[in-house]
């Protein structure tokens, strides 16, 4: 069964979006957006207005991402033996360098980012909204898959998850799918799933 992966928080261990804000964007704008998710702003929204904040060069900041973010541990083996597919609220350009720095090839669905010097604009890969959700959401990206085990931990997997026939949570999504009686497995790190899988696929 094909496995699907959030990146930001699911595969790093800390949400690189978030390290990124704070190293090169304006922290007071993150707090602000933040709190007008899911009411005034949707997600588009919020990262959009974030990343507005960053002015720094994309090779600086991709030079800091591979030194400072890391994979959350089992991952690498995982990815090796499972081949998953990362489905992200994220950018290409912020997510292929750690793929790539851990010695990994594997697909990557995510937003593009247009790097301007004056505040960096995201080019995101649908403005189509979901007909669950209401917004621009990961179902669209997993419409042609069979069954899939999805692994996730925040808002941007909400919607999808409730669409796998086996979901793997932490954090966020799992307070939230706890909170509607929506089944789930929690996980620490990578080895937390290979086991599970390992044991019934």
């Amino acid at each position: 069964m094909q496995v699907v992966v959030d990146w930001d928080g699911t595969v790093t261990e800390v949400d690189g979006l978030h390290l990124v804000l704070l190293e090169f964007g304006d922290e007071q704008i993150y707090d602000e957006a933040e709190k007008h998710l899911g009411r005034e702003l949707t997600l588009n929204g919020v990262i959009a207005m974030e990343f507005e904040t960053v002015r720094a060069p994309l090779a600086e900041v991709v030079a800091w991402v591979r030194e400072n973010v890391r994979v959350r541990p089992g991952f690498s083996a995982f990815a090796r033996k499972r081949r998953p597919l990362i489905v992200s609220s994220g950018f290409h350009e912020l997510i292929e360098p750690i793929v790539e720095r851990e010695g990994l090839e594997l697909d990557v669905v995510a937003n593009r980012l247009d790097p301007r010097p004056d505040g960096w604009r995201v080019r995101f890969r649908s403005h189509e909204p979901c007909s669950v959700c209401g917004e621009p959401c990961k179902r669209a990206d997993i419409a042609s898959l069979g069954e899939f085990v999805y692994v996730g931990d925040g808002v941007s997997d909400r919607c999808v998850a409730l669409t796998a026939a086996r979901v793997f949570a932490r954090d966020g999504l799992a307070s939230h799918l706890a909170s509607r009686n929506v089944p789930f497995e929690p996980f620490s790190d990578f080895y937390d799933v290979e086991r599970a899988l390992a044991t019934r696929c």
